[in-house]
């Protein structure tokens, strides 16, 4: 994983979105609305879990995992799991 990767869905009236740092190891960043709720500064391959809430009223939590492949070279993929579904995070180009 050579560059940044960043991931974003609106759901419920909220913005959700994932950046990963560049580099094999860079930092994740979960958004909710534009506002950092969850960080973790490294990772490794594998899969990584990142959890969050929906500032509705009552909140709705949520989680987020973060796949990158251990053996071979490919971009990480990001999907999201809220009430229960999980969805895929399609990743968007930053210009």
């Amino acid at each position: 994983m050579g560059h940044s990767h960043h991931f974003h869905l609106d759901r419920a009236a909220h913005s959700i979105t994932v950046n990963i740092g560049p580099g094999r190891d860079g930092e994740i960043e979960l958004l909710v609305d534009g506002k950092v709720v969850a960080y973790q500064k490294e990772h490794g391959r594998g899969t990584t879990a990142l959890t969050g809430e929906l500032p509705d009223d009552p909140v709705r939590p949520f989680r987020v995992w973060i796949r990158e492949p251990r053996l071979v070279p490919a971009p990480p993929h990001c999907t999201l799991e809220l009430d229960g579904v999980e969805e895929p995070m399609p990743e968007r180009l930053l210009l």
